[in-house]
This record gives C-alpha cells, structure tokens and sequence, in this order.
C-alpha cells in the first residue's frame, strides 16, 4: 500500500477525505472504499460528540463551581456557628463564625478532635450528639467551648447524623447559637414577673388591711363604751365587796346564834369567797378586751409617732430577754447581731416587733426536743437585715399565705388572737420594710425585714 502523505495546515477528516478520493494515492476497490468511508464518518460523529461532550462538561463544572461558591458563601453568611465532624469525632469543616468564636483559624481546628475544643464540664454532654443514628434523628444539646481566656458562653446545639450513598453513617454536622445571653434575658423576665406578682399581692393586701383597718377602728370605738363600763362596774363591786365583808362582819361580831346560822344557811361565806375571783376575772377579761381595742385602733393609724435613733444591739437584747423571761422556757438561745447597727424609726413598735417574732417562735417550738432560737441582725448594704429564725415543725404550706392577715392564728382558743404578726407586718411596713415568712434552711420557720440603716 503506497504511503499516506499529510499535507500542511488540513484538519484530519479533510486529510482522510482527500486520501480516499485521490485514487492516485490509494487504490482501493469499491467495497474497501466504502467501508473506510463509513469509519472516517462514525469517527467523525465520535468527535463531535466528544466535543459536545467537552463544551457541556465545562457547563456542568461552572455550574458546580457557582453552586459551591453559594453554598459556601451562605455557610459563612450564617451567624450561627457549624461543625462538621466525621465519625470518630473529628473536625472536617467549620464556618467563620465559629473560627470568630473561638478566636483561631481554620487550619488550627480542622482535622482536631471536637472534644479538644469543647469545654471540660461539657464534654460528657457532647457523647449523644456524636453516636451513629437514622437519618431523621436529630439531637439536641448545651454546650460551652473551650477558647483562650475561658469557656465561652453556652449554646444551644442540634447534631444531624451524615450518611453515604449506601446508608452507612460518617460524621454528624453540628450546629449551634449562643443562649446565655437569652437565658440571662429569660431568667430577668422570670423575675421580673415574680417581683409583679409579689408587688400586685403586696398591693392587695395592703389594701385589704387599709379596709380592714378603716373597719375596726370603728369596731374599736364602739367597744370602749361598754368596755369602760364594765371597768366602772368592776372597780364598784369591789368597793361594795369591801364594805359587805366589813358589814358582815361587824354584824356576826356578837355571835348571835340566829345570824350565824343563817350565814351559814344561806352560804355567805362561799359567796364572800366567790367575789374575789368573780371580779378579777371580770377585770382580766376587761383589761384582755382593752389590750386587743388598742391594737385595733393602733392599726387605722398611719403614722409612726415619733421617730428617733435606734440602737439594734440594746432593741434585741431588751427585746428578747423580756420575751424568754415572759414565756418562762429553757431554750438555746443564740443573738448574733453585729454592733453599732442604728435605724430610724420608733423603738416602742419595734420592741413590740421582735417580742411578738420571738414568743411566737417559743410557742412554735412548745413540743420540740432541744428547741433553739437564733436571733441575728446584720449590716446588708444600706441596710440592716433582721432574721428570727427557730428549729420547731415550720410553717404548713397551706398557712404560709394567710399568716400575715388579721385574726388568723394556728395557736388554741384563748392563746393567741391572730393580731400579733398582722401588727408586726404593719410596723415593719412603715417603717420601709418588709415582713417575710419562710422557711429555714434545717426545718422550722424563718421570719425575716430588712429596714433601712441611719
């Protein structure tokens, strides 16, 4: 066969062409001809093909090449930090915002284990976030991150499981934004609304003890008539008590037998015997009723009467010992009360104060073993903190919300008449405090004010 020449500056399929239609060049039988003609033609389909293929191959890479760039950039775009891990915990990629987070850069966190950037108190939390699971079982997590200068704040993190095109699991993508600051937000509000409803109650109450106020100064001023009449009635009967006895006497001075024995009939001396109890206790309920009017007509009043320096030692210790001196009772005792402690106010009602905190505290105290009472007053800022606190069995819930009203008492009939802390609650109030109820932290009741120191 005579050798194929190439002429200069021609394309392949023209060479080829020209080779075939120069029968001077190639002799081929028509059947040969044919056939070459055909491959040079599929040859020629075949490169055009691959040049389709090429052009639309540079299409589908910029394609690519744009969609990653979005991805890419709307993943840095993203304020929320992002981890991705493979599935032994390592890092594969990470966005700005958690390099910014942490304070280092990519190349400082990628192939590193997660575990060395997560906080040490955190790291058995990051375990569930890290095991294999199915494709829809997302977990959630708190996390904080180990960065120079301290843990950082913490965030709130959901782990997605990654898997191949065979199903098998590779990694999980971690994603997470910081809720310390709205946990911080959240535990104000939390407060705040506590603060509201504790002030709304206070206003109610307040205004509950105005009205009931109003109401039993009238009550009060309508008891001192008969009560000062029974006074006038008691202090009579014992004048005239006297002067039968005086007369009785004198008359049964001769002996007369007749007399005598009607004395004796009539059971006089019984009677004579009888007055005298009869009468104080007429007067000791008289003088009862009296003490409770005055309390009455002292809450309608709104003022506090003179005011003066207070010492806090010299008030507890008077105010104390007068109370365990009245009750009687052997308890552990213990005054922890900080000195030259001074406020402003009206000595008499805070001595009146502490006395009814501490008797009450006794009284509460009546069925315990070793009963002890701690007394303390102790310099809080500006203020001066009080707090009576005893071991007896506390206050039951379903009382604590009702302690401070007017008449309610837990004590038997005839030992208490639920005036006392309703009092107290009063003078504390103006006098800028506070009277709280709770309870300690070994058992037993607490009651606590704070009032502003001078």
């Amino acid at each position: 066969m005579p050798e194929v020449t190439h002429p200069p500056e021609t394309s392949e399929t023209e060479t080829l062409l020209k080779l075939i239609s120069n029968r001077g060049a190639m002799e081929l039988d028509q059947e040969r001809e044919g056939a070459w003609i055909e491959v040079i033609r599929k040859m020629d389909e075949v490169y055009s093909d691959l040049l389709r293929y090429e052009v639309d191959l540079e299409h589908k890479n910029a394609e690519l090449e744009e969609a990653q760039a979005f991805v890419t950039n709307v993943i840095e775009s993203v304020s929320d930090i992002l981890i991705v891990c493979d599935a032994k915990g390592l890092v594969q990629q990470v966005n700005s915002a958690f390099q910014h987070m942490l304070g280092c850069s990519v190349a400082d966190i990628v192939g590193k284990d997660i575990a060395d950037v997560i906080a040490a108190q955190d790291r058995a939390k990051l375990v569930p976030l890290l095991k294999p699971r199915g494709a829809s079982d997302v977990v959630d997590g708190e996390l904080r991150f180990s960065r120079e200068g301290g843990s950082s704040d913490l965030f709130a993190i959901n782990g997605s499981p990654r898997h191949d095109h065979r199903g098998r699991f590779i990694g999980v993508v971690l994603t997470g934004r910081p809720i310390g600051e709205l946990r911080r937000a959240y535990e104000e509000l939390h407060k705040a609304h506590h603060e509201l409803q504790r002030a709304q109650r206070q206003l109610v109450e307040q205004e509950k003890m105005a009205s009931l106020g109003r109401l039993v100064a009238g009550v009060a001023h309508e008891l001192n008539n008969p009560i000062s009449f029974v006074y006038g009635n008691v202090h009579t009967l014992m004048r005239y008590r006297t002067a039968i006895v005086a007369y009785l006497d004198a008359v049964h001075g001769e002996k007369d037998s007749d007399l005598t024995a009607e004395r004796r009939s009539l059971r006089i001396d019984e009677i004579l015997e009888d007055f005298g109890p009869l009468i104080e206790g007429t007067l000791e309920g008289a003088v009862r009723i009296s003490e409770i009017v005055k309390n009455l007509r002292r809450l309608s009043f709104s003022k506090l009467g003179e005011v003066e320096r207070v010492n806090i030692e010299r008030l507890i210790n008077t105010a104390v010992l007068w109370a365990v001196r009245t009750k009687q009772v052997r308890i552990d005792l213990q005054m922890e009360v900080e000195p030259e402690l001074w406020i402003s106010g009206n000595e008499g009602q805070l001595h009146q104060v502490i006395v009814n905190l501490v008797e009450n505290a006794i009284d509460a105290m009546r069925g315990t073993e070793s009963p002890r009472l701690v007394v303390s007053a102790v310099r809080k800022g500006h203020e001066i903190l009080f707090r009576i606190s005893d071991n007896g069995p506390g206050i039951d819930k379903d009382h604590i919300s009702h302690i401070f009203e007017p008449f309610f008492t837990t004590k038997r009939v005839g030992e208490g008449t639920g005036l006392g802390l309703w009092i107290s609650y009063g003078i504390v109030r103006e006098h800028g405090g506070e009277l709280l109820a709770g309870y300690g932290p070994e058992g037993g009741a607490t009651f606590s004010f704070a009032l502003p120191s001078a």
